[in-house]
């Protein structure tokens, strides 16, 4: 009988949409793996209850974890202490008791529901990709690849204010990135994947000399095609995305999040997950928000979800 890897699956925020996903993906569907969904205990019943699920809770031991006899039959759950007064602590707590079982077990594979990052993690990261980047260690190596199977970006930027992008922007960046989701999709599904890399500047050109694009990203995609990287670019962003242009790539890198999110999401809406590439293990998330105006009315679509479950659940 195969042995599939537990995955681990922080619930995230208390006022999210997560739950009432997460309650949908097992009404619907049938995984394989085992889930271990690291909660307060108190918020999931209220939650289940408001919403009007009735699933049985199978309540482990972070010291005593037995991987090999769960089921999905009941939720299982890792239970962390909550105070409403200290909302940041439940989410580091949450974060830092998955990073301990993954410690001890490489094995492991980890969800993680959505936070509302201008409360929890506040000036400290700017996202959930630099605070794991940090807690493991990774050098500032992390990339953030949204994937979907017709069509992934990344992010050379993430969660920073626009005025500050062209300071993070640099050609060993470039090339850690080209390398990773390369790496990523050869050991995945056996392939060399064509990237597209969009310039900076509106239409890739700039009024003043040395531009970005000059300066640093087409130096950068020079020595990786001469690595025998499938890299092209800079393509102008306003119409990189086209339909007769997209055919072309398995990937497209942008200079800032909204650059590439913001078309992907019209592309493909939330037909997509999250995938942090240069960690010691595989981290995913759902491709959405906390979406508090949606909180408990029980209408979110949980196939993002669903899709970051079956990716791992092999």
């Amino acid at each position: 009988m195969r042995n599939f890897k537990p995955i681990l699956i922080i619930a995230g925020d208390p006022k999210s949409i997560f739950l009432e996903i997460y309650f949908k993906s097992l009404k619907n569907n049938r995984f394989k793996s085992p889930l271990i969904l690291i909660v307060n205990e108190d918020i999931l019943l209220k939650q289940m209850k408001a919403l009007k699920y009735n699933f049985k809770i199978n309540k482990l031991s972070f010291k005593n974890l037995n991987y090999k006899k769960l089921t999905n039959k009941k939720i299982n759950i890792l239970n962390v202490p909550f105070d409403r007064k200290f909302l940041s602590k439940y989410i580091y707590r949450s974060f830092e008791k998955a990073l301990l079982l993954i410690n001890k077990d490489k094995n492991i594979n980890l969800i993680n529901g959505p936070i509302n990052k201008k409360k929890i993690l506040k000036k400290n990261f700017l996202g959930v990709t630099e605070y794991l980047d940090f807690k493991t260690k990774s050098k500032n190596k992390a990339v953030m690849l949204i994937y979907n199977k017709n069509l992934s970006v990344s992010p050379l930027t993430t969660h920073i204010p626009l005025k500050d992008v062209h300071n993070y922007i640099n050609k060993k960046k470039i090339i850690n990135h080209v390398e990773l989701i390369t790496k990523f999709y050869k050991k995945k599904f056996g392939l060399k994947p064509k990237i597209g890399i969009t310039g900076l500047n509106p239409h890739c050109e700039s009024n003043f000399q040395n531009s970005e694009e000059d300066k640093i990203i087409v130096p950068a995609v020079k020595y990786l095609s001469k690595k025998k990287f499938k890299v092209t670019g800079p393509y102008a962003a306003d119409t990189i995305f086209l339909k007769d242009k997209i055919k072309n790539f398995d990937v497209i890198i942008g200079m800032y999040h909204d650059q590439v999110l913001a078309p992907i999401k019209s592309i493909f809406g939330f037909n997509a997950i999250n995938i942090t590439l240069g960690l010691p293990f595989v981290r995913i998330s759902p491709d959405h928000g906390p979406n508090v105006e949606m909180f408990l009315k029980n209408k979110s679509d949980p196939s993002s979800l669903v899709k970051a479950i079956k990716f791992l659940d092999k």
